[in-house]
């Protein structure tokens, strides 16, 4: 039951998720309407993300700490094990012409992390992608849970344990904190702080601003 609830909501090809999803894809498409053309630098992403994009980048390189790729990806694609907020040099050196972050600067962990995460973002190449859900929204996405974001730490704890709609179950109570804590989105100060010279467009959802996307067209 839990699992078609969050289905429903968020994970199926017909959710108000994967909805949301698209026309954030249109928003993409319209920043950086030469994308066929362009290298491209995914921060935290994955190839199944690319695999279903309407677009891809002529090239295409992930990074991503957490989850393996592919070994079989296709000519264009590469990808490597590794944490944004800390890149090797030689990665800091190659040629990209756009970073592509979704879903990630809320999870790095703390400001200092986010502001490292930020100046990799602005010293990888010339124009920028990175999307973050919006603090303020009523529902926080992770959890799929409303008000989740305001509570105590040991609220969430609780709910992240029992909240039928939470995508992994927390083994016990310090899995629950942890989780709780590595979650902490931003607002549009902050991502205004961290992307001074891009623009901060609101992705919106039911009229109300769902997710925060700074962008530098170049």
């Amino acid at each position: 039951m839990k699992q078609t609830l969050r289905s429903r909501f968020v994970e199926g090809p017909d959710s108000l998720g994967a909805k949301a999803r698209r026309r954030r894809w249109e928003m993409f498409r319209q920043a950086f309407p030469d994308l066929a053309s362009l290298s491209v630098i995914d921060l935290g992403g994955t190839y199944e993300f690319w695999e279903r994009a309407p677009v891809r980048p002529a090239r295409l390189h992930i990074v991503n700490l957490l989850e393996k790729q592919p070994d079989d990806l296709p000519d264009g694609v590469t990808a490597e094990t590794g944490d944004a907020c800390d890149l090797p040099a030689d990665l800091l050196g190659r040629d990209f012409d756009l970073v592509v972050s979704n879903s990630v600067i809320e999870h790095v962990g703390g400001i200092a992390r986010r502001e490292r995460f930020a100046r990799t973002v602005r010293e990888l190449a010339p124009r920028h992608w990175v999307q973050t859900p919006y603090r303020y929204f009523p529902v926080e996405p992770h959890w799929v849970c409303p008000g989740f974001q305001f509570l105590p730490l040991s609220a969430r704890a609780r709910l992240a344990e029992r909240w039928p709609l939470v995508k992994v179950k927390p083994e016990g109570r310090e899995a629950a904190i942890a989780d709780a804590l590595g979650v902490e989105l931003l607002g549009r100060t902050e991502m205004g702080f961290l992307f001074p010279e891009s623009e901060i467009l609101g992705e919106k959802f039911a009229g109300l601003v769902k997710s925060l996307i700074a962008v530098k067209r170049g």
